[in-house]
């Protein structure tokens, strides 16, 4: 390529900075070919860093997410036989007011004979407590590859997959967040990554303005059912002492918005200054009746199961949560 010959990324950078009056959003199959390109390493790193922060400014649309994420999921290295998945939990905040208590709700999801698969990343935003930790440490099951994933899916009913394993080239990617100062449409797009294609897709954002971004990405792409709310510090955990708008797709095709009321009378909670993961195993085996970090785990609890389909309203499943957690088995997990 000579000097005067558009590089063919070009194109995409273009798009997004002619300036406000020829500006655009791409469309979903603009969006597929250039992810494509870059998970492919075809752009040059000023092209990437200006790709991306467009983007960042312009705020990403539904059916830039969706052809992003698609691009990602056409290169998996997926097993011939993929078992019946119910739900996939993204991770890609972490957390540093309150501990990760929806790691719990999955926990008691599992413990209850559903199949989930998790995945994440750790590492980009110092001084946060990471799903990925809590998971060594409670000797659950990390996938090395997605055929591993699918074995413990069937044997455990439960994977929890890096998202270098996902994409390595996306790990990077989201790790420019110090370089950029800012997160870049890589932490929106790789919640939407569902590996192993569950029914259920769980997505926790911390911007309310991108609820209705990531239903209608959901819807695009296809997927029958999801939820997505601000969750506390970003993660899929319900905030009890706050009413929590939740975008969801039913199984219906037409994104809905609930209001779930706040559990807690108290309107604040002060920051967790421990951070003391060890808490987790108390709450779980019963040793521990902090009333904040019980609320939040059958307020998550309630949302997912409504989410999934098996209760019909918000009552019905804020009572059906309160039961799968207190008949859960306390000597579930491996290493509590």
């Amino acid at each position: 390529m000579d000097a005067q010959t558009p590089h063919p990324f070009a194109k995409f950078v273009a798009i997004l900075g002619r300036g406000k009056t020829k500006q655009r959003h791409l469309t979903q199959d603009e969006s597929r070919e250039a992810m494509e390109m870059i998970l492919r390493g075809d752009v040059l790193p000023e092209q990437l860093g200006a790709f991306l922060m467009l983007l960042r400014l312009k705020e990403e649309a539904p059916e830039e997410i969706a052809g992003f994420a698609e691009a990602t999921k056409h290169l998996y290295d997926l097993p011939q036989d993929i078992p019946h998945v119910d739900l996939d939990w993204s991770s890609y905040a972490g957390k540093r007011i309150q501990l990760p208590y929806f790691i719990l709700s999955v926990m008691a999801l599992v413990n209850a004979g559903y199949k989930v698969t998790m995945h994440g990343t750790e590492g980009h935003t110092p001084g946060r407590v990471y799903t990925r930790g809590i998971i060594k440490m409670l000797g659950l099951p990390e996938a090395a590859n997605l055929h591993e994933a699918a074995d413990q899916i069937r044997s455990t009913g439960f994977s929890y997959i890096p998202l270098e394993v996902l994409s390595p080239r996306l790990r990077e990617l989201i790790e420019l967040r110090p370089i950029f100062g800012l997160r870049s449409p890589v932490h929106t797009f790789s919640r939407m990554l569902n590996p192993l294609n569950a029914e259920t897709m769980m997505q926790g954002i911390f911007h309310r303005g991108f609820m209705d971004i990531h239903a209608g990405a959901a819807k695009l792409m296809g997927q029958p059912r999801m939820a997505v709310f601000r969750g506390e510090g970003g993660e899929i955990e319900r905030r009890p002492n706050k009413p929590t708008p939740v975008w969801s797709l039913l199984g219906d095709g037409e994104p809905i918005e609930e209001t779930w009321p706040q559990m807690l009378e108290n309107g604040h909670q002060p920051p967790d200054e421990n951070m003391d993961v060890s808490q987790l195993v108390e709450i779980w085996q019963g040793k521990s009746d902090d009333t904040y970090a019980l609320t939040s785990v059958t307020g998550t609890l309630a949302i997912t199961l409504r989410t999934i389909g098996k209760a019909a309203d918000m009552a019905s499943a804020e009572a059906m949560a309160t039961e799968l957690w207190n008949s859960r088995d306390k000597g579930f997990l491996p290493r509590a």
